[in-house]
């Protein structure tokens, strides 16, 4: 099980950090990250952390302004999240079980948990 949270109104330049725990599962041999899907729109994969850390993917949309960040201790991923565009506004996912980046590019995981909004409006 993946619970998310931290989401919530912002205006445009803010920040939020989003958190998930994990339960029910040994979080530290998994791969997770976050996908987003905003009105209207497919699930868009965002970020991505192997099971032990080491180099993130980020998809280019949010590269440089999103940072994704896991403690295993605590069976949690967050995303930092600044610098925050109106079109980042979206129901924000958390998911594991995924094999690859590429993979990851494509929103591809075997376990979701429930989304948290996000919205960046003025």
């Amino acid at each position: 099980q993946l619970q998310a949270s931290g989401g919530g109104l912002v205006q445009p330049g803010g920040s939020l950090r989003l958190s998930c725990v994990g339960s029910g599962f040994t979080f530290g041999n998994y791969a997770i990250g976050w996908v987003r899907q905003a009105p209207g729109k497919e699930r868009e994969g965002v970020s991505c952390l192997k099971h032990d850390g080491g180099t993130p993917w980020y998809s280019d949309s949010v590269k440089g302004r999103f940072t994704i960040s896991r403690d295993n201790a605590k069976n949690t991923v967050y995303l930092q999240m600044n610098n925050l565009k109106p079109e980042d506004t979206g129901v924000y996912y958390c998911a594991t079980d995924v094999r690859t980046y590429t993979a990851c590019a494509r929103a591809d995981y075997g376990v979701w948990g429930q989304g948290t909004q996000v919205t960046v409006s003025s």
